[in-house]
């Protein structure tokens, strides 16, 4: 019997899931990363291979503490609140350079938690996939 590593089958998940994803100049694809800690999401034109926009929480958190000042304590709230406010954040960057029509690249991740609300907070602030 062949034993197959964790590491494997998420890279063997994210091919097959990349396979299927057809991306273009005019449709550039949402490519999500997700850490125990942060998410980050990128905008890539995948015939070049290039990243045209990309946004994180860590933006979010820069901006929260310019607001309140750095002595006051922050909350930012869940991780999927957070991940809601990435998805918002880079479909703004996204309307600002003209994209408007994206495809989603969940890569080797499950659609729920996270990976949803950020499609969701994409989707709330205007992109379409």
């Amino acid at each position: 019997m062949i034993s197959k590593t964790k590491k494997s089958i998420r890279n063997n998940r994210k091919k097959r899931i990349t396979a299927r994803i057809l991306a273009t100049a005019s449709r550039p694809r949402l490519c999500v990363f997700r850490s125990n800690q942060h998410i980050y999401a990128q905008i890539i034109e995948t015939e070049k291979g290039k990243t045209l926009i990309s946004a994180s929480d860590l933006e979010l958190e820069k901006k929260d503490k310019a607001k309140k000042g750095p002595r006051e304590k922050k909350t930012l709230g869940r991780k999927e609140d957070m991940a809601f406010r990435v998805g918002e954040l880079i479909a703004e960057k996204a309307l600002k350079n003209k994209i408007q029509e994206i495809v989603f690249d969940r890569r080797s991740y499950k659609y729920h938690g996270r990976i949803k609300a950020l499609a969701e907070g994409a989707r709330k602030g205007g992109l379409k996939f």
